[in-house]
């Protein structure tokens, strides 16, 4: 995280439950404290992780106070499917800057919307990479949320599981805010605008420089 942040290459970070655990972090706020102390120019969104609504409120406050660029992460709903319409409404009317995470549909997309303060800094995140997992074309998703959008410059919309850096044109050309980027994708935009005879003649290279380092032989 910090060495991207070095890079210049960042706008913000988002993390979640999911990618904490697979990094090996043990102590949520342990992470989020030693993260904020090295990166205090740019957003970082922090969720919380509760199935209670009540409790979800809780720790949006505490996730708040921890400093002045943290946005909280709200799911759409908890694993009951409890839409947390209500809640998104009662912490921006309370300043909390929030992330709306994992909506899919243009209906979650209208929901969060008007839930929202409008004059509270917030990020609508649409899983546009899961959407197409599902065979669905993203992209007239992410455009309606735009439009819907376009006048509340305090509102963002975040193109969110990106799976190739093809995204970043979609995205772009959609109007959306934000793309989240794997350190891997931000590597991978190396190869933007690359002439295609160029990029055939240096992946041939590739396998045959790799065939020949693991001594393969057809016999």
């Amino acid at each position: 995280m910090v060495k991207d942040n070095l890079s210049g290459m960042v706008d913000g970070f988002t993390t979640n439950p999911t990618l904490m655990l697979k990094d090996g972090v043990k102590d949520y706020m342990a992470f989020a404290k030693d993260a904020l102390s090295k990166i205090t120019d740019k957003s970082i969104s922090f969720e919380v992780f509760s199935d209670d609504l009540d409790e979800m409120y809780v720790q949006a406050l505490k996730l708040k106070k921890l400093a002045s660029n943290v946005y909280v992460k709200i799911p759409i709903s908890n694993t009951k499917q409890e839409y947390t319409y209500s809640l998104i409404n009662k912490l921006s009317n309370e300043g909390v800057k929030l992330n709306v995470t994992a909506l899919f549909t243009q209906e979650h997309v209208t929901n969060v919307f008007d839930s929202l303060n409008k004059d509270i800094p917030s990020i609508i995140s649409i899983f546009a990479g899961r959407i197409a997992n599902a065979g669905i074309d993203p992209e007239p998703t992410m455009k309606f949320a735009t439009d819907l959008t376009k006048n509340f410059p305090e509102i963002e919309i975040l193109w969110a599981s990106s799976r190739e850096v093809f995204n970043v044109i979609q995205a772009e050309r959609t109007n959306c805010d934000i793309i989240t980027m794997t350190p891997s994708l931000i590597k991978a935009m190396n190869d933007l605008g690359m002439d295609l005879d160029k990029y055939s003649l240096d992946t041939v290279k590739m396998f045959y420089n790799d065939a020949v380092s693991a001594g393969f032989t057809i016999s």
